[in-house]
């Protein structure tokens, strides 16, 4: 297992007229912490798409629980759980300042050849840089 830590601020622009997090921005942040995963593993997305491979979300999902509030410091983790060998299957949780659980939720990204647009395995490129993790 992996897992993985972001930072980001809550942005005032991001906010409703309550001052708190856009339920939709939620999404957004797991996706920053993704990529910063896969630049702690010395890939980026900008890498692995230029090897001709894309990686679609094949899947969302998002469970609230509290919300995050404007400037707020949230720590967002991203988990691999298991070793992604047709999919990239990550877990996340959202932490407010207190360090409380505020948001929980997952993604599943396909592995698909840019070429063909068809589903493949995962690249050895990339699961050399992710086996030591499991």
């Amino acid at each position: 297992m992996f897992c993985f830590e972001s930072h980001i601020r809550v942005r005032y622009g991001e906010t409703d007229r309550m001052g708190y997090l856009y339920y939709g921005h939620y999404p957004e942040y797991f996706e920053v912490s993704r990529t910063d995963m896969i630049r702690s593993f010395g890939l980026s997305y900008k890498e692995i798409e230029e090897m001709g491979i894309i990686m679609p979300v094949r899947s969302l999902r998002v469970d609230y629980r509290i919300p995050a509030q404007y400037d707020e410091l949230l720590k967002v983790r991203s988990c691999l759980k298991v070793l992604p060998e047709i999919k990239l299957d990550i877990d996340y949780e959202i932490f407010n300042e207190q360090d409380k659980l505020i948001c929980t939720g997952n993604t599943i990204l396909a592995f698909v050849d840019v070429r063909t647009r068809r589903p493949r395995r995962a690249p050895e490129f990339f699961l050399e840089k992710v086996r030591q993790y499991f």
